[in-house]
């Protein structure tokens, strides 16, 4: 069910196909996050429409609520929000381990036990306990029936000891083949076809990520992703640990690189062979009056803006830039009115595409 097929190339870069149960994903390709089961403030029609082709829901937030399996018993993701193309899910590593480093509850108790079989948490609604382990969450993702979905990692932050960097990557590394293993059972049982994708960490110790990847690529996994980068390091050194990489991954399956989503960032992806990249940031800036452009971020609730009949981005074809001024843009945002946040979010992805198709040519250009 699942083949990918390299369709061009270009130095390192190059396009392909990934045929999912849902669709056929032509890389490279970002994917908007819909980390509750929503990208915010988009309708399914309208991601569509700008060119979306996969999009990403989160694990820990969906089993928190509604509940893995009240998604189940709805017929899983695709019927619960109403998409019909391919599904990636996180597996919740990044943001278990998010409240792991240091966050304590108001008692003073910290929020997150890492344990050898898995992780212990507490629930960010309500307090309640709950406890991650590979099984669980291959059981939870299982459940969600998104067509790609993630191995549990253990994600420490950047600037870690190489000790400690060193026994979570090896965490993580037994985490992945024991979510391999129960992927596999769980597929036995099931009429279901999900691919698992195991994720490389080891921070930014290059011997530790690449003896990641050799362990990841030995899992003969669907996919590869690239995990723990693009969180907070200087982006010199986030290059230096991907060109570290790039000639170790296996050369015919899509490689994911988590968590970026700046044009700057995805076209140095796509220039190395990265073949899938997402982030929540096109819909956060949108939240707060920041607008992709071709010439930098554009900031709305700068006053220069306030009588601009421009639109966002002159050489931008979407909605928002075809029908909307800055002017008009910047009052829905300085009144906080959803469908300034929404305008504005369309246009952000709407513009990673462009750039992404914008790659896409040069490669295929040769």
């Amino acid at each position: 069910m699942f083949e990918f097929k390299i369709t061009a190339q270009k130095g390192d870069a190059r396009t392909g196909s990934f045929k999912t149960p849902h669709g056929t994903i032509e890389t490279p390709v970002f994917m908007p996050v819909g980390t509750k089961g929503t990208v915010k403030t988009m309708m399914p029609e309208e991601l569509k429409q700008i060119g979306s082709q996969i999009i990403l829901a989160n694990t820990y937030h969906l089993y928190l609520r509604p509940g893995d399996k009240t998604v189940a018993v709805l017929g899983g993701l695709h019927k619960f929000m109403n998409w019909d193309g391919p599904i990636l899910t996180d597996s919740g590593g990044y943001q278990v381990f998010s409240l792991a480093h240091g966050t304590k509850s108001k008692s003073g108790e910290k929020l997150v036990k890492i344990k050898e079989n898995g992780v212990e948490f507490r629930s960010i609604l309500d307090g309640s306990k709950h406890f991650f382990t590979p099984k669980k969450v291959m059981e939870i993702e299982h459940n969600l029936g998104a067509d790609i979905i993630m191995a549990f990692d253990e994600c420490p932050p950047a600037i870690s000891s190489k000790k400690y960097a060193k026994e979570a990557m090896e965490r993580t590394h037994r985490w992945a083949a024991q979510c391999k293993k129960e992927h596999e059972k769980l597929l036995r049982k099931s009429e279901k076809k999900q691919a698992l994708f195991p994720i490389i960490q080891g921070c930014m110790y290059e011997d530790l990520r690449l003896q990641s990847t050799k362990f990841m690529a030995d899992l003969d996994l669907p996919g590869i992703a690239i995990g723990g980068l693009a969180v907070g390091e200087p982006r010199k050194t986030t290059w230096k640990i991907v060109d570290a990489i790039i000639p170790h991954l296996p050369k015919n399956k899509p490689r994911y690189m988590m968590g970026i989503g700046t044009p700057e960032d995805i076209k140095e992806a796509i220039k190395r062979g990265i073949d899938m990249f997402d982030c929540v940031l096109p819909t956060r800036l949108g939240r707060h009056g920041t607008a992709f452009t071709s010439k930098g971020n554009l900031h709305l609730e700068n006053e220069s803006n306030k009588l601009s009949k421009k639109p966002l981005d002159p050489k931008c074809g979407c909605y928002t830039c075809k029908n909307y001024t800055r002017a008009y843009l910047r009052h829905l945002i300085m009144e906080k009115e959803i469908l300034g946040i929404h305008l504005l979010s369309l246009h952000n992805i709407a513009f990673l595409h462009t750039v992404v198709n914008e790659e896409k040519k040069k490669i295929l250009r040769k």
